[in-house]
């Protein structure tokens, strides 16, 4: 199968979690799952794949991202104790199974289901089977805003990074902003060249969103080398531009000096990016030569 086609697969993210459990997606943590509070009402769940957010609003619930189905009907009946109210919408911050094969969970609970227009069309590319699959039945191409009786949400579109249909959503009164994977806090990011990722304009939607979100807005990121460390803040941010910046310059010089891809995969770390460890340093490496020679 061609290495395009197997990433799209949403079979990917299922069986890189059961290979392995420093994989790309994350793993379930032995502890189980985490549930906490944030701020003004807004949360997170983890255990497996991305970190989902929660609102537990009066006008109702809203969730980001779903993990798998089997996570997602932990974060439901965690979410179902908060008190007796409907789930409103579920948010997808992006296409990736392990933030949206758990969006059938919500089937019949959820009153809409809402993403980038990108995002909707990678979901239904990558699906195996739809009939296993809840797709988001509201898109938007640059923003999209909901108004409860106690926030404001809004998502934001700023051009292909991570892949090409990346939302930021912002808890306005809160001010927290669930960034999905456009950070990896200190874990080498997946970089999905087959649905569009940009590392050049990765690098310009983080200056956009540290242009938007002043420097009291908690972020909630997609995931982190440390579990404990999927919020932070403007540091954070700029430490992952730095990686990706850092990323670049090292393949923009290898390339100019013609070195194979062989010897490139060969590194260990990315200069300039000290910070970045662990697995997974590969999927950078080949997706930044992949970018600069056209591959």
């Amino acid at each position: 199968m061609k290495r395009r086609n197997f990433i799209a697969s949403s079979g990917l993210a299922l069986g890189l979690l059961t290979l392995n459990r420093n994989s790309l997606f994350g793993a379930l943590q032995e502890s189980g799952y985490t549930f906490k509070a944030l701020r003004n009402n807004i949360g997170i769940f983890t255990e497996k794949g991305g970190t989902i957010g929660w609102l537990n609003s009066a006008d109702g619930i809203v969730v980001v991202d779903s993990q798998f189905p089997d996570s997602a009907a932990h974060a439901i009946a965690e979410l179902k104790k908060l008190g007796n109210r409907s789930f409103s919408h579920l948010i997808n911050t992006h296409h990736h199974g392990d933030h949206t094969a758990g969006n059938i969970a919500f089937k019949g609970l959820v009153g809409s289901v809402v993403a980038h227009s990108n995002s909707l069309h990678n979901q239904k590319k990558s699906a195996a089977n739809e009939s296993e699959q809840l797709f988001p039945d509201t898109v938007f191409s640059k923003s999209w805003e909901l108004k409860t009786s106690d926030e404001i949400i809004k998502a934001h579109y700023f051009g292909a990074a991570h892949t090409n249909g990346d939302a930021m959503i912002h808890f306005q009164n809160a001010n927290v902003v669930h960034m999905g994977d456009l950070v990896f806090n200190r874990r080498y990011p997946f970089i999905d060249r087959s649905a569009g990722a940009d590392i050049k304009n990765w690098i310009s939607v983080l200056d956009q969103a540290m242009g938007t979100f002043d420097s009291d807005t908690l972020f909630i990121f997609g995931h982190s080398r440390d579990p404990e460390k999927v919020t932070g803040n403007h540091a954070d941010i700029k430490a992952f531009q730095n990686y990706l910046q850092s990323l670049l310059a090292f393949m923009e010089t290898k390339v100019k000096e013609r070195v194979s891809l062989e010897e490139i995969m060969k590194t260990q770390s990315i200069p300039g990016a000290p910070e970045w460890q662990g697995d997974g340093i590969e999927r950078s490496l080949k997706a930044a030569f992949e970018e600069l020679t056209g591959g």
